[in-house]
């Protein structure tokens, strides 16, 4: 069983979303469920732009999953707003296809489990819209721009406000990052996993794990070997950098390798992997050779 998704609510024009295609959606669709999930773990971006937003962004829409106990539809609510507890409350707008719990233009509540997306326009620019970057890049290539007129948006590779902490892979790679930026090497070892990272090592190149001894040995040498090629090389710059995780790949439930895409002031752009490990205190980053 799958559900049904709306690209987006109305905005100026209150025909806008009738031209917009529902699109059905795999439960299991891993794009889409990324999407979800990097939605949540940035909404504090959208609600901090909500309560004080900036002359360029026109447009404030939150897309919520809608379950009527029959069927389930992924629905924009325009106009929308937080109460002190964090409930959400917003004018659906999009006209439902299969649910009927609610209509266009009613104003409802909902909890925040429920949302799914969030999005901005700013000055033509999509900012969030992740499920809509999904559906987007589940087509081909070619169909790509007739897409971007159809939904009348500039869509780039936007930038992802993970927040800076250890609570999910992003926000490890950012604090990392900021380390790197403010040239505390403390700070950057806080922000690394060498045991497993020698764990990975081994396993690679042994069919069988070796022992604790060796283990921590071996973690003992990267860490040294890190601090040195800080010492010697310097430290890599982020600062003034847009940054994009438009990818996530789950190796295990703990070890995840993460795709950063870096934009740089003057347009080029870079591309990495970076493999992130959750453990006892949240997600670190890894430096593991392929």
């Amino acid at each position: 069983m799958g559900f049904l998704s709306k690209i987006f609510g109305k905005r100026n024009n209150a025909d806008t979303e009738d031209q917009l295609p529902v699109v059905h959606i795999a439960d299991d669709d891993e794009r889409m469920n990324w999407a979800i999930e990097k939605a949540n773990a940035t909404l504090h971006y959208f609600q901090t732009c909500l309560l004080e937003p900036d002359p360029e962004q026109q447009y404030f829409s939150v897309k919520v999953l809608i379950d009527d106990g029959i069927n389930r539809e992924h629905l924009w609510l325009v106009s929308p707003s937080f109460d002190e507890e964090g409930n959400l409350y917003g004018v659906v707008g999009n006209k439902p296809v299969y649910v009927n719990s609610v209509t266009i233009n009613q104003k409802i509540g909902i909890d925040p489990r429920f949302i799914s997306d969030w999005m901005i326009i700013e000055d033509g620019r999509l900012i969030g819209g992740y499920t809509i970057r999904a559906i987007r890049d589940g087509r081909p290539a070619h169909e790509r721009p007739e897409f971007d007129r159809q939904v009348g948006l500039y869509i780039d590779e936007g930038i992802d406000y993970f927040a800076h902490d250890f609570c999910t892979p992003e926000g490890a790679i950012l604090c990392l990052e900021d380390a790197y930026d403010e040239q505390d090497i403390e700070k950057a070892l806080a922000c690394k996993n060498f045991q497993e990272e020698a764990r990975l090592l081994l396993l690679k190149m042994n069919d069988r794990f070796s022992g604790k001894e060796i283990l921590e040995t071996t973690a003992d040498i990267l860490r040294a070997s890190f601090i040195k090629s800080l010492k010697k090389d310097g430290f890599p710059v982020f600062r003034d950098l847009r940054r994009a995780y438009p990818y996530r790949k789950k190796i295990t439930d703990n070890l995840y390798l993460i795709t950063e895409v870096c934009i740089f002031p003057d347009g080029k752009k870079s591309k990495q992997e970076i493999y992130t490990f959750k453990g006892d205190e949240g997600w670190r980053v890894l430096n593991v050779v392929e």
